[in-house]
């Protein structure tokens, strides 16, 4: 039980961490720094699938690492999309089109 103690404090400790930087980077930083985090995202997914691969047969820890594998994924679905979007802000528009 004290390794899942030491994951959870861990786990709250990034929210507030991440909650802090978050809301401290101006907004013209937010879509390039997010762009830039998608490959540490897809190593915090490997991390993730650890977690829940390795829970020993703790149903709790199989859940958490599961919910950590889906928050990863979100993070970095969204930050391809919202680069993308940006991106697409600085693509020439076509004559043609409308």
């Amino acid at each position: 039980m004290d390794a899942m103690g030491l994951l959870f404090f861990v786990f709250v400790l990034a929210v507030f961490l991440g909650i802090e930087l978050i809301s401290r980077v101006p907004s013209q930083l937010h879509t390039p720094l997010m762009s830039g985090s998608n490959a540490i995202s897809g190593i915090t997914i490997v991390g993730a699938l650890v977690a829940a691969g390795t829970a020993h047969g703790s149903p709790l820890a199989t859940v958490l690492g599961t919910v950590a594998v889906a928050a990863a994924m979100i993070n970095v679905v969204g930050g391809y999309l919202v680069t993308d979007r940006m991106l697409a802000m600085f693509r020439k528009k076509d004559e043609g089109k409308k």
